[in-house]
């Protein structure tokens, strides 16, 4: 039996090597282009960076004497050499998985995590790579960047733009994440919000409040002034009542948005104030949703993904846009589940309220008020879409994932996007390497597709 085993053992040992040193390979590749970049003089703050990288001034491909072009050809090159890689470890992996030998399973083990794990990581890193803002021949970056020396700091709070080139869900062309530091860049806004007479009402400002959570000043200070409220408040309705009927409009203020009534807010209103979520204030409309047969692939109903986890989902998240629709029908299945909202044109925040559901009023740019491990799901839809920044989206995902618990799921919910950013945003949600339990693609439009997804995040050793 022993000497059976040999060459099993002996073939293992060729194996594991073999892909260490393409492994080896794929890095030297990728150190010599970054030291290119980096003997060049790119990383550096140089108003001449251009004339050092090529010592030619090409500003009729890019317009700041920048040779972007020739940039991202030599970081496409190392993506697709790594991504060949990527594919040959991977192959190697599912032969291995095969076999039941001892001294195999050890040389799969130590692909999967000492070599394939950080070449993934690797190449979702490269991918990222977003070339510096050059303004009149020098590096720009936004105040305060330079006041923090750690990388991902600077990374985490530098501005995200839309990908899209117009204003996002926020009414924004940026998204600034939030630690604090941006309250210094809107001083003007956050003093108004402080002036105020203390132990007195406060003014009806909730949306300079909002702008400036949108900005990336948050959490905001504390205020010692009163909450106005609606002196002719309705008690709410019965929560067997609330779930699916309209609220009484007097238990909302309506001074600040274009309607002052919930009739207003129509789907067939062109001037309702709103434009995501049409016809989320429709009762008939919402009732729908989730549980009637699907008309597209990418449509999943709540029954069929709950299913695959019988009795395991009991809370959860839905970070999205609407009036609290799934956290109702995820109710009648006896799970509670906290919905993310932000008045933006509508009082979508009281809306879920009224209805007897639990809003959670956070902003995209916000770190996840929820301890690691704990929710069953989380469930995105209608509101991260392909306008977004893919770094922005990185630190998104890796809270989602702090949060969601081993065995939970990420069901990602009609996400669209322009076909030609399809693979980018799939590395997004594939890099963590969850299991597939659903996966579907199909065209929203033209230029568009819809990506819906259910993933259970795996176990991780500690």
């Amino acid at each position: 039996m022993a000497v059976s085993c040999f060459p099993k053992l002996r073939l293992g040992r060729i194996l594991g090597t073999l892909q260490i040193l393409l492994g080896l390979l794929v890095i030297i590749v990728s150190a010599s282009s970054l030291l290119r970049f980096y003997s060049a003089g790119f990383f550096m703050r140089h108003q001449d960076i251009c004339k050092q990288l090529y010592a030619v001034d090409r500003q009729d491909q890019v317009g700041f004497g920048f040779d972007a072009i020739s940039l991202s050809a030599r970081v496409q090159e190392v993506l697709d050499r790594m991504l060949s890689l990527q594919e040959t470890l991977e192959s190697t992996l599912q032969r291995l998985e095969k076999t039941r030998d001892l001294p195999m399973l050890e040389h799969k083990k130590f692909i999967q995590e000492q070599v394939l794990q950080p070449l993934y990581a690797a190449h979702i890193s490269l991918r990222q790579i977003r070339l510096p803002t050059l303004q009149n021949g020098s590096m720009h970056e936004d105040p305060l960047i330079n006041s923090f020396v750690t990388e991902e700091i600077r990374k985490y709070i530098t501005p995200k733009d839309s990908r899209v080139g117009r204003k996002n869900i926020y009414g924004s062309d940026k998204v600034y994440n939030s630690i604090g530091h941006a309250c210094v860049s809107v001083t003007k806004e956050l003093q108004e919000y402080m002036d105020y007479d203390i132990g007195s009402f406060c003014k009806d400002d909730w949306n300079v409040a909002q702008g400036l959570m949108i900005k990336g000043c948050d959490p905001l200070p504390r205020r010692r002034c009163l909450t106005r409220a609606s002196k002719v408040y309705q008690k709410p309705y019965p929560i067997n009542e609330s779930l699916w009927k309209i609220p009484d409009g007097r238990n909302v203020r309506w001074s600040n948005y274009a309607c002052r009534n919930f009739e207003c807010l129509s789907s067939k209103n062109p001037k309702r104030g709103y434009s995501k979520c049409t016809g989320c204030f429709e009762m008939d409309k919402e009732k729908v949703k989730w549980v009637a047969n699907a008309s597209v692939p990418t449509d999943f109903l709540i029954k069929d993904c709950l299913n695959v986890k019988p009795g395991e989902i009991r809370i959860g998240l839905d970070f999205g846009i609407g009036t609290g629709t799934f956290a109702a029908r995820m109710r009648e299945h006896n799970v509670t589940i906290v919905t993310t909202a932000l008045n933006l044109g509508a009082p979508f925040n009281e809306m879920i309220a009224l209805r007897g559901l639990i809003p959670l009023y956070v902003t995209l740019n916000q770190r996840l008020p929820f301890f690691d491990n704990t929710m069953d799901l989380i469930h995105t839809s209608g509101f991260m879409d392909g306008w977004i920044d893919l770094q922005l989206m990185d630190f998104i995902l890796f809270d989602w994932d702090r949060v969601l618990r081993p065995g939970g799921l990420l069901w990602v919910d009609r996400f669209f996007c322009n076909r030609k950013d399809l693979d980018d945003y799939m590395y997004m949600f594939l890099q963590f390497r969850y299991k597939k339990h659903k996966w579907a693609v199909s065209p929203k439009s033209k230029d568009e597709v819809y990506l819906s997804a259910l993933l259970e995040k795996p176990p991780r050793s500690l």
